[in-house]
């Protein structure tokens, strides 16, 4: 089942497949073409092999508070409703835009002097991660859920706060035309890390288990998150050894108001300006467009529990093979969205996102069933990543280049807000009604989301700056 993590393969999709903008001027010589050789060779340098790195540390913390821990707690024996709950942890990535200013700003005592303004927020929020993970490892949620709860808050703003410094240092490293190169590198590392932060952690778990013991074991989940922990070392050392980016020069500002009015009202002013009564519609259909997947996301794993698959089956269908799905549906989305346009594929999305859920549905019914698994992951996995292109795409297009970092940041986060927290008691409504009941009241959620995308398909384009 994708989640908002999967949105970041799909950015990379609807940019590897955006046309490229060409002069308005006749008489402007075109620009020679390198050779695929020298062209390729972008991949090898150090920059790039940098973002391949910190990728792969800013994609591993995300599972393990989210999908990989609902599986963690459900063969814990935690109810379902509790874990629906403890889904709220993943608010941390919503709100993120309130601190980036801070983030984006603020020195940090003695790290800022040694390491310089980006590297000492990497560095300080790798370092919160790896402690929020060993911290989730020693505590056992059967005897005691609050700390692995608070370790888990520990790790998600830890994370939340490395991916706001990472897109600002992978911004300033590099000029315009090698950013598409460090997004593919570093896509290709968050996508690696998701796949070892979900199958391998399970792979891990597995192979941890004390032979011939059955049940629930502490233990191996506490030897997986360790060496989860420890693999942040990678973009640890990446961060030690790398330069500091040329830093941007900043605006000063004369008082904290007109700080505050720069960083998040004016953003904000904008885009009402522009889109005036249509802004009520868009931000609308922002909140709800993926509130299918992302509700019934959460249950998905504790799901795979109940339905009695091992932890090595899980590992192979939904986090590996789930993951090459997306991406394909990633670039399938983008591609569709160059000759159908944006909207009509919005709006594919939007109806194949909702009726896969109904798949899980039917999957309820069959119990153990690693066939039936693989044929529902595959159709929802591949929505879903044609819905994350083609949403990607759209958020793209309303934002304005004075304020594309703060608007995207701000659209981004405003998709997550209500379906998250919806999502919180997704559990609860399992516990009373099923999981088949669940997964078709999931997919009737996507059809407000056909009405605003019909209605915001009909709105006239608002002139940007």
């Amino acid at each position: 089942m994708p989640d908002h993590s999967a949105s970041a393969a799909s950015a990379a999709a609807a940019t590897a497949t955006s046309p490229l903008p060409t002069s308005t001027t006749s008489t402007a010589a075109p620009r020679p073409r390198p050779p695929w050789r020298q062209t390729l060779r972008v991949y090898l340098e150090p920059a790039s092999l940098r973002m391949l790195t910190l990728g792969f540390a800013a994609g591993l913390p995300l599972l393990l508070v989210l999908g990989t821990l609902s599986f963690w707690l459900r063969e814990a024996g935690i109810d379902r409703t509790t874990i629906g709950y403890l889904s709220w942890v993943g608010l941390a990535y919503a709100f993120k835009w309130v601190w980036s200013p801070l983030v984006d700003r603020m020195p940090l005592p003695l790290l800022t002097r040694w390491l310089g303004r980006r590297r000492s927020w990497l560095l300080l929020s790798q370092l919160a991660i790896m402690a929020g993970l060993a911290g989730m490892a020693f505590n056992d949620p059967r005897v005691a859920l609050a700390p692995v709860v608070w370790c888990a808050l520990a790790v998600a703003f830890g994370s939340a706060t490395q991916d706001i410094a990472l897109d600002a240092f992978r911004i300033e490293s590099a000029d315009t035309d090698h950013q598409a190169a460090l997004a593919a590198t570093y896509q290709t590392g968050y996508r690696l890390a998701m796949i070892w932060a979900g199958a391998g952690v399970l792979w891990v778990a597995a192979r941890a288990e004390v032979s011939g013991a059955s049940g629930y074991q502490h233990g191996a989940w506490q030897t997986a998150y360790l060496i989860m922990a420890a693999s942040m070392l990678v973009g640890t050392l990446t961060v030690l050894l790398s330069k500091e980016p040329v830093q941007r020069p900043l605006a000063p500002s004369r008082n904290l108001m007109e700080w505050l009015r720069g960083a998040l009202i004016d953003p904000f002013a904008d885009f009402l300006t522009r889109y005036r009564w249509q802004a009520v519609l868009i931000l609308a259909l922002i909140a709800v467009y993926r509130i299918s997947d992302v509700v019934m996301g959460i249950m998905a794993n504790p799901f795979y529990v109940d339905m009695g698959y091992t932890k090595d089956e899980v590992a192979a269908v939904t986090k590996v093979y789930g993951v090459v799905m997306t991406l394909v549906g990633a670039f399938v989305g983008g591609a569709l969205a160059m000759r159908l346009g944006v909207m009509r594929v919005l709006m594919l999305g939007a109806v194949l996102s909702a009726a896969s859920n109904l798949l899980f549905a039917w999957l309820g019914t069959r119990g153990h069933d690693v066939t039936g698994l693989i044929f529902v992951i595959s159709a929802d996995n591949l929505a879903g990543g044609i819905a994350s292109a083609a949403f990607i795409a759209y958020l793209s297009g309303l934002t304005n280049v004075q304020y594309s970092a703060t608007q995207y940041a701000l659209f981004s986060s405003m998709m997550l807000l209500l379906p998250k927290w919806l999502a919180g008691f997704s559990g609860r409504f399992v516990d009373a009604y099923g999981y088949p009941e669940f997964f078709i009241s999931t997919a009737l959620l996507g059809l407000p989301v056909l009405v605003l995308v019909a209605l915001v398909s009909r709105m006239k384009s608002a002139p940007k700056p």
